[in-house]
């Protein structure tokens, strides 16, 4: 197990390594030889009750695309991405900082009539940097200057 992530396991003997990610109740298992991941597997199954899915395809929200003969394995966020995109900010200009250096926030600016706190619960602001965030360290570090 690895300190930081308490759902990573890493696995290294005879040039061979087993990395095995667990999420809730799913589990990910990738190696470099698929006969150590074979017998992971089989050990598994003697231990927990479980269900292979065979090949993974997508995890959370990641679409694993591989080419065993080329020895490719690459990661993309395409439908995540196209499915945030009712945020409408696939427009949006890049921009040093997206508030101005001079402003402040403060208490009196905050929305007071019952008309701008509705207008502004609107506004699923959480949920767009959420969302960015997240594609953001899965497999789009380049937009971590913009949020």
């Amino acid at each position: 197990m690895i300190k930081e992530d308490h759902y990573l396991y890493l696995k290294y003997s005879n040039n061979s390594f087993i990395i095995l990610s667990l999420y809730v109740d799913d589990i990910l298992i990738a190696g470099n030889k698929k006969k150590d991941v074979d017998t992971t597997k089989r050990w598994l199954s003697l231990n927990f009750k479980m269900k292979d899915m065979g090949e993974a395809n997508y995890i959370l929200g990641v679409k694993i695309i591989g080419d065993h003969a080329k020895k490719f394995l690459g990661l993309t966020q395409e439908t995540y991405i196209k499915n945030i995109e009712c945020y409408h900010m696939q427009d949006n200009k890049p921009m040093e900082t997206p508030v101005d250096k001079s402003s402040s926030l403060r208490h009196d600016i905050c929305p007071k009539t019952l008309e701008e706190k509705e207008r502004m619960s609107r506004v699923p602001y959480a949920s767009v940097i959420g969302s960015l965030i997240y594609a953001m360290m899965c497999t789009h570090p380049d937009i971590c200057y913009v949020v």
